[in-house]
């Protein structure tokens, strides 16, 4: 989880951040007494949930509501503040919260338990899949999978972009081979690249990030932290990250990609 705090006043910031990191000591927390500075991490690297104060000099926390929600219409906004006349425009927002001033640790655990857009980590990951610029496959320390096949990375990657939806051999096979007939040579062929698909996964202990079937296969999605299935739901880093380009190797993804 990411958290971003806002607040003009130092003493003010200090005790909001040392708040939320009691509440989440394993998330990444940013603090920031600079709305721009705050909008620009926003814009380039995402957020889970934003905590600003609403009077502040400049641009006030409503108007930098409006900012991250243009970012990201999901993201969680809480607003901390000593006045309650506000609170009417936090709720136009579809804010997450609003906390009165001294914040509280108690406060704070409270709106973070009950979130508008609730926060679902990947705590079961075991790939991390690139699929912006280049396809490309992960472990979770970095390190590239090894697909000793062209073909077979093409497999996965093909499986990645369905999300989970289950797909004919048939299917993959009109992807992968393009325009060429559907001919007994061929099909034995898919299942080499499909074996060497399996086995490449097996070895770095990612083996159920794909199902098998009957004549079908699909990705497991709930263990894959992808950019593209992150980006589907408007998260504000895979968002930004996209330069208009998906799996760049593959002709058939050309098409299939829409933005």
């Amino acid at each position: 989880m990411k958290i971003l705090c806002l607040d003009d006043e130092p003493l003010a910031l200090q005790m909001l951040e040392r708040c939320v990191r009691k509440v989440k000591p394993d998330a990444e927390v940013f603090a920031f007494d600079n709305q721009d500075d705050l909008l620009e991490e926003a814009g380039k690297n995402g957020c889970d949930v934003a905590f600003l104060d609403i009077l502040m000099r400049g641009m006030t926390g409503v108007e930098v509501a409006k900012r991250l929600k243009g970012i990201n219409p999901k993201m969680n906004i809480v607003f901390v503040t000593g006045l309650s006349e506000y609170k009417a425009d936090a709720m136009d927002l579809r804010a997450s919260g609003y906390i009165m001033k001294p914040v509280t640790k108690e406060e704070v655990e409270r709106e973070l338990s009950d979130l508008r857009f609730p926060i679902q980590p990947k705590v079961n990951a075991l790939l991390k899949v690139q699929c912006f610029g280049n396809f490309d496959v992960f472990t979770l320390s970095g390190e590239h999978v090894r697909f000793e096949r062209s073909k077979s990375k093409e497999v996965f990657a093909y499986l990645v972009h369905r999300q989970g939806s289950s797909c004919t051999f048939r299917e993959i096979f009109a992807a992968v081979f393009e325009d060429e007939p559907y001919d007994k040579k061929l099909q034995n062929l898919l299942q080499t690249y499909i074996y060497a698909m399996i086995k490449s996964l097996k070895a770095v202990g990612a083996e159920e990030a794909v199902i098998r079937s009957y004549n079908a296969l699909a990705v497991n999605p709930a263990v894959l932290d992808c950019d593209y299935y992150r980006f589907k739901e408007m998260d504000a880093g895979a968002v930004n990250s996209y330069q208009n380009e998906y799996m760049s190797q593959y002709y058939w993804a050309d098409f299939m990609f829409e933005a």
